[in-house]
């Protein structure tokens, strides 16, 4: 018997897609990605804390999930230009997955808001990056007139088919874990993904897949936090350049979410979300800066008590710590230089007495 060959979403869980025979399967082989253990996060909050690394993803960020189907119903509609507003991945993931389906994609960014390695991608992929004097608000503003007026595919989360794809997250965890976590953490920012995930664990429920739902515990970085705040923030400010939206797409969906699962959509600050950055690189998983604004999460529930011993966490991180290595970079020590000789290399490591 051949081992199984992971397919992508569409193929994995096509009876849950809104796929037909007739849909030209747009893949890069996404999802699949690892649920990874973390002893240390599972050791200083007395719970079974897992870490869902969708940086493993092709394009290196969760948004692959829902492109592959946005741009697969875009092909089967017949579109051949597509189009998105972004802080830096979904320009990636929209570029990548045009670039496979042969067609145009257009990007609109916030001037000087997005990490370089986000913007090589989309430009390597064949994007037209546009960039505007604006924030992301204002890039999706934009998008969606465009969108609405000339011929062309909004591939934002605001189109359906993106929850679709995301909620295969979900999904998966419930499938490597045996069962649905007890609480499940994570990064908000447009809040495309809370909402999919609490979509996709309510789905596997109802199916009796699972039996359980988890809490839904999003955290939005405390200078872009308007979900917190109840109102818009007009200039959003934060290291986590993913989360940095100052005005949700999916703004209701969420706070239902959070809500219906009896969790919250709560901040954490930039110093805490470096912290927990650093904390998770140096135990083997790098992520980039808002992805770690899910640990840095769990790690205030832990310390305001909220967690029961024993239980079961996911924390999903959202994109690869490479999207943006400047942090990683000014955070770290200097490399020294030594003499190309065994005792001075010695002598650094702490190898001699």
């Amino acid at each position: 018997m051949s081992p199984h060959v992971w397919r992508g979403i569409l193929e994995e869980y096509r009876d849950r897609m809104p796929v037909t025979d007739a849909t030209p399967v747009v893949t890069l082989r996404e999802g699949g990605t690892p649920l990874i253990h973390s002893e240390e996060l599972s050791e200083r909050t007395g719970c079974e804390v897992h870490l869902k690394f969708d940086g493993a993803n092709p394009t290196g960020s969760f948004k692959d999930r829902g492109m592959t189907v946005a741009i697969s119903k875009a092909k089967e509609a017949g579109a051949e230009a597509v189009i998105c507003a972004s802080t830096g991945n979904t320009s990636a993931s929209a570029a990548a997955y045009a670039g496979k389906a042969g067609m145009t994609c257009g990007v609109i960014v916030p001037k000087g808001k997005i990490a370089l390695g986000k913007l090589a991608q989309a430009l390597v992929h064949g994007a037209k990056v546009i960039q505007i004097d604006g924030n992301f608000d204002q890039a999706l503003i934009l998008c969606r007139d465009l969108a609405e007026t000339y011929p062309v595919e909004l591939v934002n989360s605001v189109n359906p088919y993106r929850i679709d794809g995301q909620r295969t997250g979900a999904w998966e965890i419930c499938d490597q874990l045996g069962r649905a976590p007890d609480v499940h953490v994570m990064p908000v920012g447009n809040a495309g993904n809370i909402t999919a995930y609490w979509r996709g664990y309510r789905e596997y429920s109802a199916d009796g897949r699972t039996d359980v739902l988890p809490v839904m515990r999003g955290y939005q970085a405390a200078g872009a936090a308007p979900l917190v705040l109840g109102h818009p923030v007009e200039l959003p400010q934060t290291i986590a350049t993913a989360i940095r939206i100052g005005n949700p797409a999916s703004w209701q969906p969420a706070v239902d979410a959070a809500t219906e699962s009896g969790g919250s959509i709560r901040s954490v600050t930039d110093r805490e979300i470096i912290a927990a950055f650093r904390l998770i690189a140096r135990h083997g998983v790098f992520a980039e800066m808002a992805s770690a604004a899910s640990v840095a999460g769990l790690l205030q529930l832990h310390e305001a008590g909220e967690l029961e011993p024993g239980q079961i966490i996911t924390c999903v991180l959202t994109g690869h710590g490479l999207k943006d290595p400047e942090w990683a970079i000014s955070g770290a020590a200097e490399p020294v230089t030594i003499p190309a000789d065994r005792e001075s290399a010695a002598r650094e490591l702490g190898l001699l007495a």
